[in-house]
C-alpha cells in the first residue's frame, strides 16, 4: 500500500501514575507495528501536539489525555480527521462520564451516586449496600492514590469529599463495595483479544492497599466469554477502541466492572496485544489490515 503519514500523541508521565514506562512501551511497540505495515509516523507528546498550530496528518492515534489536548482532538475529530482512541471517547472515560453511560445503558456496574464534592447529606450513604464505600474523583481519572479510596463509613467518606473540594475538584461517584475476586483486564474491541488476571496474584503494586480490602482472591469461577462480551459493550458504550479495566467477581459467578480505562498499559501482553491494537488503528484509518494469528 502507499505509504500513509500517520501522527502519535503520546501521554505525558504525569497521566501515568505508576506506568510511565509500560505505556511509553506499548505506545512503542505499536507504532512499530504500524510502520511494519508501511506507514510512516510521527510523534508528539503532548506538549508539542498543543503548540502545534498546524496537523497536516489525516490520522492520529494516541494515548493523551490532557483535557486541552482532548478538546484539541474532538476539534479536529469535528474537522474530518480520524482519531483512536476518539477524543470523545478519551472524554467518556473520565470517572463520572464513565459511570453515567455504563449506568444508562445496562453494563453491570457497582450501584453508585455522582454528587458534587460539597455534598454533606446522607441519602446517598444509606442507599448503597453492604459495607463501606468507594469514593472516586469524578472530573477525570486518578491521578493521585487518594482519587479512588475506601471509606468505612459515611464520614470517613465525607471527609474525603471536603479534600477534593480543596483541590478544586467539582463531583465524585460514590459507588457500592462489593465483595469478591479483583480480575483486570487489557482488550481491543471487536477483536479476539481479551486478556484477563488476578493482579494480586502477580504482584501488581497499585493494588497491595486493595488487597487489604477485599481479602486474598478466592477464584471464584466465572464465565469469561461473558465478561469478555460486557466489556466490549462497555467500550461501544464509551466509544474507545483500545481498553481495559477492572472487575469484581462475587463467589456465585456473578460480576461488575469497577472501571474502564482508555488505552492502558497492556503490561503482561504488551508484545502479543500490539499487533492486534495496530489492527484496530489501521481498520478505524481504513488502511490494509494485518493478519493476526
Amino acid at each position: 500500500m502507499k505509504t500513509t503519514t500517520l501522527l502519535g500523541v503520546t501521554r505525558n508521565k504525569k497521566f501515568s501514575p505508576n506506568h510511565v514506562g509500560n505505556d511509553g512501551a506499548i505506545f512503542s511497540l505499536v507504532t512499530q507495528e504500524l510502520e511494519k505495515m508501511g506507514c510512516s509516523v510521527q510523534l508528539w507528546d503532548e506538549d508539542t501536539f498543543l503548540a502545534a498550530t498546524e496537523i497536516p496528518q489525516q490520522y492520529i492515534f494516541t494515548m493523551a489525555r490532557q483535557k486541552r489536548v482532548v478538546k484539541k482532538l474532538q476539534q479536529l475529530e469535528n474537522e474530518g480527521k480520524t482519531v483512536v482512541n476518539s477524543g470523545f471517547g478519551i472524554e467518556n472515560c473520565f470517572r463520572t462520564n464513565m459511570t453515567k453511560s455504563l449506568l444508562e445503558n445496562g453494563i453491570p456496574y457497582p450501584k453508585s451516586y455522582i454528587v458534587p464534592t460539597d455534598y454533606d447529606g446522607n441519602d446517598v450513604f444509606e442507599n448503597l449496600p453492604g459495607k463501606g464505600f468507594w469514593v472516586k474523583r469524578g472530573d477525570f481519572h486518578a491521578i493521585h492514590k487518594e482519587d479512588v479510596s475506601f471509606a468505612a463509613t459515611a464520614e470517613e467518606a465525607k471527609e474525603m469529599l471536603q479534600e477534593y473540594a480543596l483541590r478544586e475538584i467539582p463531583d465524585a461517584v460514590i459507588s457500592e463495595h462489593l465483595r469478591g475476586d479483583l480480575v483486570k483486564f487489557y482488550a481491543v474491541r471487536n477483536t479476539d483479544f481479551f486478556f484477563w488476571f488476578y493482579p494480586y496474584a502477580n504482584n501488581h503494586h497499585k493494588y497491595a492497599e486493595y488487597e487489604h480490602i477485599n481479602g486474598q482472591s478466592v477464584y471464584y469461577p466465572f464465565d469469561e466469554k461473558a465478561l469478555q462480551q460486557a466489556a466490549n459493550a462497555s467500550a461501544e458504550v464509551l466509544n474507545i477502541h483500545i481498553y481495559g479495566g477492572d472487575a469484581i467477581i462475587d463467589k456465585h459467578g456473578n460480576f461488575h466492572l469497577i472501571d474502564v480505562n482508555d488505552w492502558p498499559s497492556f503490561a503482561p501482553c504488551r508484545q502479543e496485544a500490539s499487533v492486534y491494537i495496530a489492527q484496530a488503528i489501521a481498520e478505524q484509518f481504513e488502511l490494509q489490515p494485518i493478519a493476526v494469528g
